[in-house]
């Protein structure tokens, strides 16, 4: 919804702008009038679905940490989204490998990484969470554990990604592409009617890596980090930059001290790019929440966009940038 527009249906002209605190952009008047909103979710990019999924289950007071679970599952089982779970692209060497994290209210997470053949990554970290002592399980030991808990072999290579994976063994180029990087992490922070906070991030990450590779989304306080008397965080982009920073920690770090979602993802993507000349070669965006329903959001190139839920309305909104294209 355009600002211009949310204003209008909101009724908030006048009186109600002026009460709106002159540290706050134009572009953030959209994230201060919702404080105090809950349900709500956020989840990165347009994955339009699975927003409303965890949204929906939201308004039926789920609870956060089933929403969010919920939510990333329904593009992990995805077919046709080739950055996430089933159909996802493989590596290098044609093995599709997962990685996803999943936190909870309690401060208690779990997470998987290098993890094959098993379409909801995101399920198994929480079963690690909540059923194990650990907090991570990596490849075959992951793959063991899931299907020892009922979790059903799966070959998730789909002919389509097959094919394209063929065609990049032509040339072999591994350059990230701006706003796709090869690859489109899901992350989903929700807040429930009760006022907790949850959230989830899952994805087959760069698309041809090497075999092996690892990236941001299943490191607790890179990709993913939640404190339920805060707020919670997300990343998507290149993993590598993110986990030098353990950007999303920081973000709830920085909202801890009493900057707004918006002040922290801004603050910490200056930290980042500071740390790395060559920050105009990828992107990097992150998505913030804190307990109060604010939302905040910060990218490197414009084109990141991300998804709120909230008084059962879905939403696209294009995140702030650093870099104007």
């Amino acid at each position: 919804m355009k600002r211009r527009n949310f204003i209008r249906k909101t009724g908030l002209t006048g009186l109600g702008l002026s009460m709106i605190p002159a540290s706050y952009s134009r572009s953030s008047i959209e994230e201060f009038i919702g404080t105090e909103m809950k349900p709500v979710c956020l989840t990165t990019w347009n994955f339009h679905q699975a927003s409303k999924k965890a949204g929906e289950l939201l308004d039926n007071k789920i609870s956060a940490l089933d929403a969010v679970e919920q939510g990333v599952r329904v593009e992990e089982k995805n077919i046709q989204n080739h950055t996430v779970g089933n159909g996802g692209a493989p590596d290098r060497d044609g093995f599709v490998t997962l990685d996803a994290s999943i936190m909870g209210p309690d401060g208690d997470c779990g997470s998987v990484a290098f993890l094959q053949d098993i379409e909801h990554p995101v399920s198994v970290a929480r079963k690690v969470m909540e059923s194990t002592p650990h907090k991570m399980l990596v490849g075959k030991g992951a793959y063991n554990f899931a299907v020892n808990n009922g979790f059903k072999p799966k070959d998730l290579l789909s002919a389509e990604s097959k094919k394209k994976w063929k065609n990049w063994l032509a040339h072999k180029n591994y350059k990230p592409i701006i706003n796709i990087e090869n690859h489109d992490t899901i992350g989903m922070l929700c807040l429930d009617q009760k006022g907790d906070l949850a959230g989830a991030c899952t994805t087959s990450g760069l698309a041809y890596k090497m075999h092996g590779r690892v990236g941001d989304s299943p490191i607790i306080g890179s990709g993913l980090f939640v404190d339920n008397e805060v707020g919670g965080a997300v990343a998507t982009g290149l993993g590598e930059e993110i986990m030098k920073n353990v950007s999303s920690f920081l973000i709830v770090e920085l909202m801890r001290q009493g900057k707004s979602p918006q002040e922290s993802c801004e603050i910490a993507m200056n930290r980042l790019i500071s740390k790395n000349p060559n920050y105009k070669d990828f992107q990097v965006a992150f998505l913030a929440l804190n307990k109060k329903g604010e939302v905040g959001s910060f990218c490197i190139h414009q084109g990141f966009t991300y998804m709120k839920y909230g008084n059962s309305v879905n939403e696209n909104f294009t995140s702030k940038s650093l870099l104007k294209n």
